[in-house]
């Protein structure tokens, strides 16, 4: 279990084990063991049940009756159900036959924050990776800001996407409602003058043949009249119902865009600006210092020290030793280490140095020496057993 500073849990690891077969080798299979680790930290949308994905909901299941009719006037959209989330989970998997599951979880992680980067071999022990003071202020986030803007105008239109659709369906069915009031007035007309008709014919006597092929044209075109005003009703009655799908589509998406904006306030993080002016001129200073002793390391220190870092060279710049100054020379002479090897390099250096015979700038020759080691008086000596 790993905790942060005010003891809330961030991960826990669990032991698991599972085998898989081997198709290469019936018959055989391979144990693995597993260190499951679940990251409270990192939430993955959950997956629905079975059961449940196979049914149909609908986007106002989780509002009251009243908040449902979204199709009466005044109604307000509110946001749409956050979704579920679960811990991430992250198996690290080994073939070893036993293991500590928190060892191996603490192994893995420790591999996110230690990558090897070898420019800060060199940079590092100058302090090049640190900061040395900044100015920070709240500024607004500008990618935030644009998204929840491009949000917000997102549900504006659909706001008025809604209102337009609600008043074309309100339209279309009072179209249906005349037109079918209409369609039923004149086929009541219509039937009722065919019928007079036909008495008629029947009054004077006509052939049965004849009857029937007059009454059969009238209605034809009487079909065909009406045929016209039951085309214009359905067209309605469509319309009505599509501008209604529209008006559903709208609100629904009302409610997403904004669960959207709650999402995204939630997860807004406060934004700085930083001023690192101090920063950068402390990081030019070391970057000038890092320079010159690369530079020295080139031009005098031995073939040996071509590839050396900071951690190597810094003992021969920190050398105690005594500076002597006249109109012509600057004499530094150098303590000597407690080491062989390290004389040595250092013998050398002196001498490559003053071979070099390098000047300062107002023209006075830098040279370097070695303090010869301190003589131990015969009082300091140890006697010695034989």
């Amino acid at each position: 279990m790993s905790l942060d500073k005010q003891g809330k849990v961030l991960r826990e690891v669990a032991p698991a084990r599972i085998t898989l077969p081997r198709p290469e080798h019936p018959g055989e299979v391979l144990s693995l063991q597993v260190a499951l680790i679940r990251d409270l930290r990192r939430l993955v949308p959950l997956q629905p049940d079975q059961e449940d994905a196979g049914l149909l909901h609908r986007f106002d299941a989780d509002l009251g009756r009243t908040e449902r009719q979204w199709w009466q006037e005044g109604w307000q959209a509110t946001a749409a159900p956050a979704t579920e989330t679960a811990p991430k989970l992250i198996p690290i998997v080994t073939t070893a036959s036993t293991c500590d599951a928190v060892e191996l979880a603490q192994t893995y992680i420790h591999r996110w924050p230690a990558q090897e980067n070898v420019i800060k071999d060199y940079l590092r022990p100058l302090g090049l990776d640190i900061n040395h003071g900044f100015a920070k202020t709240p500024v607004e986030n500008s990618e935030v800001a644009k998204r929840r803007s491009s949000l917000e105008k997102r549900l504006a239109n659909l706001k008025r996407w809604a209102e337009s659709a609600k008043t074309r369906s309100h339209q279309a069915g009072k179209r249906h409602d005349r037109l079918r009031v209409q369609l039923k007035s004149r086929a009541d007309t219509l039937y009722r003058e065919l019928g007079l008709h036909q008495t008629t014919l029947e009054v004077q006597g006509v052939a049965d043949h004849i009857l029937r092929r007059e009454i059969k044209e009238r209605k034809a075109v009487m079909d065909a009249e009406l045929e016209q005003i039951r085309v214009k009703e359905w067209r309605a009655y469509e319309q009505c119902n599509q501008e209604f799908r529209k008006q559903e589509r709208y609100c629904k998406e009302q409610r997403e865009v904004l669960r959207a904006l709650e999402d995204l306030e939630a997860k807004e993080r406060t934004m700085y600006e930083l001023d690192h002016r101090k920063d950068q001129v402390m990081t030019v200073c070391k970057v000038a210092l890092a320079n010159v002793a690369m530079w020295a390391r080139d031009h005098y220190f031995p073939a040996s020290y071509a590839h050396a870092t900071w951690l190597r060279l810094v003992p021969f710049f920190r050398l105690p030793g005594t500076i002597t100054r006249d109109a012509t020379t600057i004499q530094v002479e150098l303590c000597p280490f407690n080491d062989r090897a390290l004389n040595r390099d250092l013998a050398l250096l002196c001498e490559r140095v003053n071979e070099a015979s390098p000047r300062l700038p107002d023209g006075r020759l830098l040279s370097f020496t070695i303090r010869s080691p301190c003589c131990i008086l015969p009082a300091q000596k140890q006697p010695r057993i034989t």
